[in-house]
C-alpha cells in the first residue's frame, strides 16, 4: 500500500434470512461455517506485517450481530493483533434491530463500539412484510431505546419504494424514526437487483417497482422531512446531525486508503481496489488453503483515479474544493470535467462558486446519469 490505512472493513457474512431484495455477500441459515471464518480472518489478518493503528473501524455485513455477544467479542478480540482502533477512533457495528439484547449491548460496549448501524428500513408493520423482513416496527424501537440508553450512536436505515409503499408511508416512516431520537439515517431506495428473488418475483409480474415520479418524491420529502428534523444532507442516501457523520464513509469518500477482510471485502491503496471472493465458501476454502483470495483487481491510473475521486466527491453535499481536489490528486478539476461542469451548470444541475463545484438537489436526484460525463 501506499500509506499505511487508518481506516479497516471487515465482512461478516451471516444472517439468519435473506431479504427478497438482497444481493450481498452473505450466506443464510449457516451457522456452521462460524468456526471456519474466525479461522480464515485470522489468516487474512497475517498479511498486515506492521499493526494498524486505525481511525475506523467498521464491521459490516452480512450481519455482525448475528454473531451474538460473544460472537462479536471474540472477533473483535482476534482483529486486536493486526488493526487497532485507536483512543478517538469510530467502531461502527451493523446490527439486527432481533439482535440487539441487553446483552449485545454491554459487548458491544466493552467491544470499545461507539456506534451501531440499525437495519430497520421501515417501522411499519406492512412495509417490513413487504420488504421481506423479520421484524416489526416495535422491534425497531426497542434496539433503538437499548443503544441510544447505553450512549451509542446510531444510525437507522430507512428504505423508500417498497413494494405498496406509499408517499404517506414514508412521510410515517420519517416521522418515526426522527422521534427516536438517532444520530444518523440513511435512506436507501428499493434496486431490484440481478438474481434477487424480488427481481425474479418482478420478472414474473408478481411485484411492480414503483413509479419513477413517486421514487422521487419520496426522495425529495425524505430531504426535506430530515432537514427540518435537524439533520444535514451531507451525501446522497446519508443524514447526521450535527457532529454525527460517518467518519469511516467519509474516509472512503475522500479516496483514502483502507483494509479490509472477509468475503466480498474491497480493499483500497489509492490506485488499485482488490475485492476478495464474493462466495463466502470460496473465500474461506482459499484462505485456509493458503491460496490468494482475491477476486477483482481493479488497478487505475492516476487519471483513473482522479476521476473516481469526483465521482465521489459530488456525491456529498459539500461538493468538490478545487484547490484541495488539485493537491489531492494532481489534476486540476477543469481539464478533467470543466465543459462537463459548465454543460450542468446551465441545466440548474450543479452550482459553481469558482473555488467550489456542488451538486444541486436536481442534479443529485439524476446524479447517476451524470457520471458518464466524468468517467468517459
Amino acid at each position: 500500500m501506499n500509506a499505511f490505512p487508518r481506516h479497516a472493513y471487515v465482512h461478516v457474512p451471516f444472517c439468519r434470512h435473506r431479504c427478497g431484495y438482497c444481493d450481498f455477500t452473505l450466506v443464510a441459515g449457516r451457522d456452521d461455517l462460524v468456526e471456519r471464518y474466525f479461522a480464515a480472518v485470522t489468516a487474512e489478518l497475517r498479511r498486515v506485517i506492521q499493526p494498524l493503528e486505525l481511525d475506523t473501524l467498521y464491521l459490516g455485513g452480512g450481519t455482525p450481530s448475528h454473531l451474538g455477544p460473544a460472537g462479536l467479542e471474540r472477533l473483535v478480540d482476534l482483529l486486536h493483533d493486526r488493526v487497532r482502533p485507536a483512543a478517538d477512533a469510530e467502531v461502527t457495528v451493523e446490527a439486527n434491530p432481533l439482535d440487539v439484547t441487553a446483552d449485545f449491548v454491554a459487548a458491544a460496549r466493552e467491544c470499545g463500539t461507539t456506534r451501531v448501524s440499525l437495519g430497520g428500513q421501515s417501522l411499519d408493520a406492512a412495509t417490513l412484510h413487504a420488504l421481506d423482513r423479520d421484524h416489526g416496527p416495535d422491534d425497531v424501537r426497542a434496539a433503538a431505546g437499548r443503544l441510544l440508553d447505553a450512549g451509542l450512536v446510531v444510525s437507522l436505515d430507512l428504505m423508500t419504494a417498497a413494494p405498496g409503499q406509499t408517499l404517506a408511508g414514508v412521510e410515517a416512516d420519517l416521522a418515526a424514526a426522527t422521534a427516536l431520537g438517532v444520530q444518523h439515517v440513511s435512506v436507501y431506495c428499493l434496486t431490484w437487483e440481478k438474481g434477487t428473488a424480488f427481481e425474479s418475483a418482478r420478472l414474473r409480474g408478481e411485484l411492480r417497482p414503483a413509479d419513477e415520479s413517486l421514487e422521487r418524491t419520496m426522495f425529495e420529502t425524505s430531504i426535506d422531512r430530515l432537514e427540518a428534523a435537524g439533520f444535514e444532507h451531507y451525501e446522497v442516501s446519508n443524514f447526521a446531525r450535527p457532529g454525527f457523520r460517518c467518519r469511516h464513509n467519509e474516509a472512503y469518500w475522500d479516496c483514502r486508503p483502507w483494509e479490509a477482510f472477509g468475503p466480498g471485502a474491497a480493499r483500497f491503496d489509492g490506485r488499485t481496489r482488490i475485492t476478495n471472493h464474493r462466495s463466502t465458501t470460496t473465500w474461506l476454502n482459499k484462505v485456509l488453503a493458503g491460496e490468494p483470495a482475491s477476486g477483482d483487481i481493479d488497478a487505475m491510473t492516476d487519471e483513473q483515479a482522479a476521476r473516481e475521486r469526483i465521482v465521489v466527491g459530488l456525491r456529498r453535499r459539500d461538493g468538490l474544493d478545487r484547490a484541495a481536489f488539485l493537491a489531492a490528486s494532481g489534476f486540476t478539476l477543469d481539464d478533467l470535467v470543466g465543459p462537463a461542469v459548465a454543460r450542468w451548470v446551465a441545466r440548474g444541475l450543479a452550482t459553481d462558486a469558482g473555488g467550489r463545484v456542488r451538486l444541486t438537489r436536481a442534479g443529485l436526484l439524476v446524479s447517476d446519469a451524470l457520471w458518464a460525463d466524468v468517467l468517459g
